[in-house]
Protein backbone atom coordinates (compact mmCIF):
# COMPACT_ATOMS: atom_id res chain seq x y z
CA UNK A 1 0.00 0.00 0.00
CA UNK A 2 1.49 3.34 -1.39
CA UNK A 3 1.70 5.91 1.42
CA UNK A 4 0.00 8.97 0.95
CA UNK A 5 2.67 11.93 -0.35
CA UNK A 6 0.26 14.29 1.45
CA UNK A 7 1.45 13.26 4.64
CA UNK A 8 5.02 14.30 4.71
CA UNK A 9 5.96 17.71 5.85
CA UNK A 10 9.16 19.07 3.78
CA UNK A 11 10.59 21.86 6.46
CA UNK A 12 14.01 23.90 7.77
CA UNK A 13 14.07 24.79 11.13
CA UNK A 14 16.28 27.49 12.45
CA UNK A 15 17.08 29.15 16.19
CA UNK A 16 16.56 32.45 16.78
CA UNK A 17 18.89 34.05 20.09
CA UNK A 18 15.95 36.78 20.39
CA UNK A 19 12.31 37.34 19.49
CA UNK A 20 12.15 39.08 15.85
CA UNK A 21 11.09 42.21 15.35
CA UNK A 22 9.38 41.00 12.10
CA UNK A 23 6.87 39.51 14.22
CA UNK A 24 5.62 42.97 15.50
CA UNK A 25 4.33 43.60 11.75
CA UNK A 26 2.35 39.82 12.14
CA UNK A 27 -1.69 40.49 10.95
CA UNK A 28 -2.42 37.58 13.83
CA UNK A 29 -0.70 35.63 16.23
CA UNK A 30 -2.14 32.00 16.67
CA UNK A 31 -2.06 30.47 20.35
CA UNK A 32 -0.78 26.68 20.38
CA UNK A 33 -0.97 24.46 23.34
CA UNK A 34 -0.01 20.75 22.58
CA UNK A 35 0.02 17.40 24.16
CA UNK A 36 1.98 14.42 23.54
CA UNK A 37 1.38 10.83 24.44
CA UNK A 38 4.44 9.22 23.10
CA UNK A 39 7.61 10.78 22.14
CA UNK A 40 10.44 8.49 21.69
CA UNK A 41 13.59 8.15 19.71
CA UNK A 42 11.60 10.79 17.10
CA UNK A 43 8.58 9.53 17.21
CA UNK A 44 5.77 10.91 18.77
CA UNK A 45 1.70 11.18 18.51
CA UNK A 46 0.54 14.83 19.01
CA UNK A 47 -2.87 16.86 20.22
CA UNK A 48 -2.63 19.94 19.05
CA UNK A 49 -5.14 22.83 19.77
CA UNK A 50 -5.51 26.49 18.18
CA UNK A 51 -7.21 29.72 19.32
CA UNK A 52 -6.78 31.71 16.20
CA UNK A 53 -5.85 35.83 16.91
CA UNK A 54 -5.39 34.88 20.82
CA UNK A 55 -1.77 35.92 22.01
CA UNK A 56 -0.87 35.20 25.51
CA UNK A 57 2.51 36.04 27.34
CA UNK A 58 4.93 33.90 26.79
CA UNK A 59 7.55 33.27 29.75
CA UNK A 60 8.76 31.13 31.65
CA UNK A 61 5.91 31.21 34.28
CA UNK A 62 3.45 30.69 31.77
CA UNK A 63 1.90 27.35 32.58
CA UNK A 64 0.32 25.26 29.46
CA UNK A 65 -2.54 23.57 31.66
CA UNK A 66 -3.94 27.14 32.93
CA UNK A 67 -3.28 28.73 29.36
CA UNK A 68 -5.27 25.43 28.01
CA UNK A 69 -8.13 25.84 30.51
CA UNK A 70 -8.78 29.50 30.27
CA UNK A 71 -9.03 29.48 27.02
CA UNK A 72 -10.40 26.25 26.32
CA UNK A 73 -13.65 28.64 24.57
CA UNK A 74 -11.37 29.95 22.04
CA UNK A 75 -9.84 27.14 20.42
CA UNK A 76 -11.22 26.81 16.69
CA UNK A 77 -9.37 24.23 15.36
CA UNK A 78 -7.55 21.01 17.03
CA UNK A 79 -6.05 17.67 15.13
CA UNK A 80 -4.39 14.58 16.14
CA UNK A 81 -0.71 14.07 14.40
CA UNK A 82 1.53 10.74 14.19
CA UNK A 83 4.94 11.69 13.41
CA UNK A 84 8.02 9.90 12.65
CA UNK A 85 11.93 10.80 12.71
CA UNK A 86 13.13 13.66 10.25
CA UNK A 87 14.94 12.52 7.47
CA UNK A 88 16.92 15.20 5.24
CA UNK A 89 14.69 17.76 6.04
CA UNK A 90 11.65 15.79 5.79
CA UNK A 91 9.16 14.17 8.32
CA UNK A 92 6.30 11.97 7.99
CA UNK A 93 3.52 13.62 9.61
CA UNK A 94 -0.04 12.22 9.13
CA UNK A 95 -2.51 14.81 10.74
CA UNK A 96 -6.38 14.28 10.98
CA UNK A 97 -8.42 16.97 12.42
CA UNK A 98 -9.96 16.60 16.08
CA UNK A 99 -13.45 18.09 17.57
CA UNK A 100 -11.57 20.82 20.15
CA UNK A 101 -13.45 19.99 22.75
CA UNK A 102 -12.39 16.24 22.62
CA UNK A 103 -8.90 17.12 22.01
CA UNK A 104 -9.00 19.81 24.93
CA UNK A 105 -10.15 16.71 27.21
CA UNK A 106 -7.36 14.38 25.81
CA UNK A 107 -5.06 17.08 26.64
CA UNK A 108 -6.40 17.40 30.46
CA UNK A 109 -6.06 13.72 30.52
CA UNK A 110 -2.51 13.38 30.68
CA UNK A 111 0.33 14.02 28.39
CA UNK A 112 3.64 16.21 28.22
CA UNK A 113 2.50 19.87 27.22
CA UNK A 114 3.91 22.81 25.00
CA UNK A 115 2.72 25.99 24.79
CA UNK A 116 3.64 28.70 22.64
CA UNK A 117 2.08 31.34 20.10
CA UNK A 118 3.27 31.23 16.38
CA UNK A 119 3.18 34.10 14.28
CA UNK A 120 3.34 34.01 10.49
CA UNK A 121 4.91 36.76 7.84
CA UNK A 122 5.94 36.90 4.57
CA UNK A 123 9.70 36.97 4.21
CA UNK A 124 11.61 36.48 0.74
CA UNK A 125 9.80 33.86 -1.12
CA UNK A 126 8.62 32.02 2.02
CA UNK A 127 5.74 31.92 4.73
CA UNK A 128 7.72 32.12 7.77
CA UNK A 129 6.54 30.71 10.95
CA UNK A 130 8.04 32.21 14.18
CA UNK A 131 7.32 29.94 17.12
CA UNK A 132 7.71 31.87 20.65
CA UNK A 133 7.86 29.14 23.71
CA UNK A 134 6.46 29.77 27.28
CA UNK A 135 7.03 27.74 30.32
CA UNK A 136 9.87 25.10 30.38
CA UNK A 137 10.97 26.00 27.25
CA UNK A 138 11.21 30.00 27.76
CA UNK A 139 12.50 31.87 26.38
CA UNK A 140 13.33 29.76 23.24
CA UNK A 141 11.92 31.01 19.66
CA UNK A 142 12.04 28.75 16.36
CA UNK A 143 11.50 29.98 12.85
CA UNK A 144 10.60 27.65 10.47
CA UNK A 145 9.78 27.09 6.78
CA UNK A 146 7.45 24.69 5.31
CA UNK A 147 6.91 23.64 1.34
CA UNK A 148 5.17 20.92 -0.05
CA UNK A 149 8.11 20.00 -1.73
CA UNK A 150 12.20 20.19 -0.32
CA UNK A 151 12.61 23.60 1.29
CA UNK A 152 16.08 24.21 -1.45
CA UNK A 153 17.60 27.67 -2.13
CA UNK A 154 16.05 29.59 0.85
CA UNK A 155 16.51 33.04 1.50
CA UNK A 156 17.32 33.09 5.57
CA UNK A 157 16.56 36.03 7.37
CA UNK A 158 19.50 37.56 9.57
CA UNK A 159 17.42 36.54 12.95
CA UNK A 160 17.69 32.97 11.96
CA UNK A 161 20.88 32.43 14.72
CA UNK A 162 21.80 28.51 13.08
CA UNK A 163 20.52 25.60 11.87
CA UNK A 164 18.34 23.17 13.70
CA UNK A 165 16.54 21.14 10.82
CA UNK A 166 18.62 18.27 11.73
CA UNK A 167 18.50 18.45 15.83
CA UNK A 168 16.15 16.39 17.63
CA UNK A 169 16.45 18.29 20.54
CA UNK A 170 14.37 21.71 19.30
CA UNK A 171 11.70 18.90 17.66
CA UNK A 172 8.42 19.84 19.77
CA UNK A 173 8.16 16.64 21.06
CA UNK A 174 11.98 16.17 21.94
CA UNK A 175 11.24 20.22 24.03
CA UNK A 176 8.12 18.20 25.29
CA UNK A 177 10.27 15.39 26.94
CA UNK A 178 13.59 17.85 27.63
CA UNK A 179 12.67 21.22 28.01
CA UNK A 180 14.79 23.86 26.74
CA UNK A 181 15.34 25.72 29.99
CA UNK A 182 17.01 21.98 31.37
CA UNK A 183 19.61 22.31 28.68
CA UNK A 184 20.48 25.91 27.17
CA UNK A 185 22.97 26.88 29.02
CA UNK A 186 24.99 23.83 27.05
CA UNK A 187 23.65 24.87 23.92
CA UNK A 188 24.77 28.37 24.11
CA UNK A 189 28.60 27.07 25.06
CA UNK A 190 27.84 24.53 22.24
CA UNK A 191 27.19 27.91 19.91
CA UNK A 192 30.25 30.02 21.26
CA UNK A 193 32.73 27.13 20.55
CA UNK A 194 31.54 25.63 17.35
CA UNK A 195 29.70 28.29 15.94
CA UNK A 196 27.02 28.80 13.65
CA UNK A 197 25.66 26.63 11.08
CA UNK A 198 23.37 26.30 7.85
CA UNK A 199 22.96 22.79 6.32
CA UNK A 200 24.66 23.01 2.49
CA UNK A 201 22.78 19.92 1.00
CA UNK A 202 19.24 21.81 0.58
CA UNK A 203 21.04 24.51 -2.83
CA UNK A 204 22.55 27.48 -2.03
CA UNK A 205 21.31 29.65 0.99
CA UNK A 206 20.79 32.56 0.42
CA UNK A 207 20.34 36.18 3.01
CA UNK A 208 16.95 38.46 2.99
CA UNK A 209 18.58 41.71 2.48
Amino acid sequence: MDEDKDDFEFERRFFCQTQPEEVNSADMSTLIVQGYFVHEDNYALRIRLQAEGVNRTMNAHTDALDVLLKERDQYTAASMTAKGPVVGGTRYEAERALDPGIAAELVVRGSSLIVKNRYGIWLGEDWWNIDVFGGSNAPLVVAEVERSGPVTDLVIPAFCTTEITDDPRFSNDGLAQSPYSTWSDSFEQELASKGTRFLKGFGSNRSLD
